[in-house]
């Protein structure tokens, strides 16, 4: 951050010396933004655009629909970079774009941006540059000098060029280039000395590479800082509005919504569509977890039982005490046993999937092993359980689990009473309250199919587990449960319920919450002594506790 404090100083002893519009300029870019922000007219950045230059993380890809401004935003970072000395964080700046239009687009914007910062910059010079070290091979780059002694310069996607540089690296349009891995791994080596590298781009395929980076960055396998905008999300914070300021047109929503139709309209296809705007990979579509994967997760003997409880008929007509009866004799008789067994020194997490009526309630505890492998060591399915039954039972298995340390809740619709519930007991540090979403699937389902692709998870072998995990889809380039109930191989009706609660118990492992342990008082005490030994009455004491 100590980069953007210095942009903020050096853009108010500046002020007086700049138009009113530049002012606002220098004074946006240091506001950081932590949400979709409204469009203001008196400020030159978005917020999109504001997010990505205050996210300082030494790893960070742009997932964005085409012409929304990034790469604009981009060269701002890197005069300020590059125009700082070396004890304030300055160091140069390395363009790698995907041809030489790229370059000199990118290397004009640094240049007004220098200008607006009024920072002591050289005019845009060309310079020979060896790329390859073979006689023939010189090429001439965009360059720009700073009076601190840093630049930044545009390079060709050859590999080769970043040999023996220092500074940080944007790669534009990172899906297009031919050879991004060379490319990445020579950036990478940078960052040994405190460099940063950017990739920023439009999406080009499910099996890029630039898609898996994200995916495996979403699974918790990379590092990079992740920002997706789609061009409804950049139209949200007035992408189009600043479009109608900058032509003197007059906005409205609806010239916006016909100027995004047109765009959608003139693609070629509904996939070309969703990839240039809205950041889905083509091919985006089918099964999510293959039935290999699932298949070697799945443990061959009967060491994790699936439970049942299904309510008898009428059983919501009962009083109150004969339902709590009934439920309380089926924790003691079948779940009891079945916690006592579990390995005391084991962390212990829960998911949970919600139903009242049709579909079941899943509740999916997960066992988490000192070399951090998971295990499901039984599965409770819940079905037309009334909601104190289920919160009956929800609180009988968590007090149970060994080590319990966070648990996560399907909140949607009336699966909010059962997560509050929760909530409430166990603090929301250790209970997260989830409504399911596009957003929420988009991040989470990586991480389930990270633990699949590692062979690093056990769950029970059925036809019913295996069918509930396949329900998983991608759509729109999406991971998500299908639409549309299924029924089990006992009939009954069924919607991906075990998916949802294992998403659920994976999203938990990765809580921060405190694990539940306590010493429990003993029976006897001296004073406990001393009062069955005096004559006179003694008044009783509760050594129940929480």
């Amino acid at each position: 951050m100590k980069l953007k404090q210095t942009l903020a100083a050096a853009a108010t002893a500046a002020a007086l010396a700049l138009s009113p519009a530049s002012q606002a300029l220098a004074e946006s870019v240091d506001h950081h933004v932590s949400q979709l922000s409204h469009f203001n007219p008196a400020e030159v950045l978005l917020g999109y655009q504001k997010r990505w230059i205050a996210d300082d993380s030494p790893l960070k890809i742009a997932e964005k629909s085409r012409r929304t401004g990034l790469t604009w935003a981009e060269a701002a970072d890197a005069v300020l970079c590059a125009s700082l000395r070396r004890d304030n964080g300055g160091c140069n700046h390395f363009y790698v774009g995907s041809n030489k239009e790229m370059a000199r687009e990118f290397i004009e914007a640094a240049a007004m941006w220098a200008r607006v910062f009024n920072k002591a910059g050289s005019e845009i010079q060309e310079e020979v540059f060896d790329d390859g070290g073979k006689e023939g091979k010189e090429i001439l780059t965009f360059v720009i000098h700073f009076a601190s002694g840093f630049k930044i310069q545009a390079l060709s996607s050859n590999p080769s060029n970043l040999r023996g540089m220092q500074g940080n690296v944007t790669i534009d349009e990172a899906a297009f280039h031919e050879r991004l891995a060379e490319v990445l791994k020579a950036a990478l080596a940078l960052t040994m000395w405190g460099s940063k590298v950017r990739l920023i781009s439009t999406h080009n395929g499910i099996d890029n590479l630039f898609n898996q980076l994200i995916q495996d960055s979403r699974a918790g396998k990379k590092r990079y800082s992740i920002h997706t905008i789609t061009l409804d999300d950049a139209c949200r914070e007035g992408l189009y509005q600043r479009i109608c300021q900058i032509r003197k047109l007059e906005w409205s929503q609806a010239k916006e919504e016909d100027w995004k139709n047109g765009l959608l309209k003139d693609t070629a296809t509904e996939e070309d569509a969703l990839e240039e705007y809205f950041c889905v990979p083509k091919a985006g579509s089918g099964v999510y977890l293959k039935r290999v994967l699932i298949e070697r997760a799945m443990v061959a003997d009967k060491s994790i039982p699936i439970i049942r409880f299904t309510s008898p008929k009428d059983f919501e007509l009962l009083p109150e005490y004969a339902r709590k009866n009934q439920v309380e004799e089926w924790c003691n008789d079948v779940l009891k046993p079945i916690l006592n067994a579990l390995n005391p020194q084991h962390r212990h997490v829960f998911g949970e999937d919600f139903a009242r009526k049709g579909d079941l309630s899943v509740f999916v505890p997960l066992e988490i092993k000192a070399d951090l492998s998971k295990r499901t060591p039984f599965v409770v399915e819940l079905v037309n359980a009334t909601y104190d039954a289920q919160r009956q039972i929800l609180f009988f298995l968590l007090s149970g689990l060994p080590r319990f340390t966070a648990a996560a809740f399907d909140a949607t619709g009336n699966g909010g009473y059962l997560a509050e519930a929760a909530q409430l007991r166990y603090g929301s540090q250790m209970v997260d309250t989830v409504m399911l979403t596009a957003a929420w699937y988009r991040e989470w389902m990586p991480k389930l199919k990270a633990e699949f692709d590692d062979g690093n998870i056990e769950i029970p072998r059925h036809m019913d587990i295996l069918d509930d995990l396949t329900k998983i889809q991608i759509r729109n380039g999406i991971p998500q449960i299908e639409k549309g109930s299924g029924k089990g191989t006992d009939g009954q009706q069924r919607h991906g319920d075990f998916a949802v609660a294992l998403a659920m118990a994976i999203r938990a492992s990765w809580m921060e919450g405190s694990e539940i342990a306590f010493i429990p008082v003993p029976n006897h005490s001296p004073f406990d002594e001393r009062l069955s030994n005096d004559d006179t009455d003694s008044p009783t004491f509760d050594r129940g506790c929480y």
